[in-house]
């Protein structure tokens, strides 16, 4: 398995508009596993994106999907900045199944 943690800052404000352009079509990526979008609960302006995927490949083919590509573009100028970056490699959990 393949996993992604990511801090994200919204442009003031905004921070439930990209929650939400961020949530569209999750479903419908192959080999993801889960994706979570959380509001971090003592700043009001930080997202915290946490992904599991089937393999890295998975990841970096979805980079390509017609929708992520449009959600992309919606939500940049909503994204004040990336704070944080982590790959990781989950080992199971609830839904997950062993690794």
């Amino acid at each position: 398995m393949y996993g992604v943690i990511g801090k994200m800052r919204a442009v003031a404000g905004r921070r439930d508009d990209l929650a939400t352009i961020l949530l569209e079509g999750v479903s419908q990526m192959p080999g993801c596993l889960s994706y979570v979008v959380a509001k971090d609960a003592s700043d009001a302006e930080v997202l915290w994106v946490t992904e599991a995927w089937d393999g890295k490949d998975s990841h970096a083919a979805s980079l390509s999907l017609p929708f992520v590509n449009d959600a992309i573009a919606r939500a940049k100028p909503l994204i004040a900045a990336f704070e944080q970056y982590i790959e990781t490699t989950p080992v199971g959990g609830h839904g997950l199944g062993g690794a």
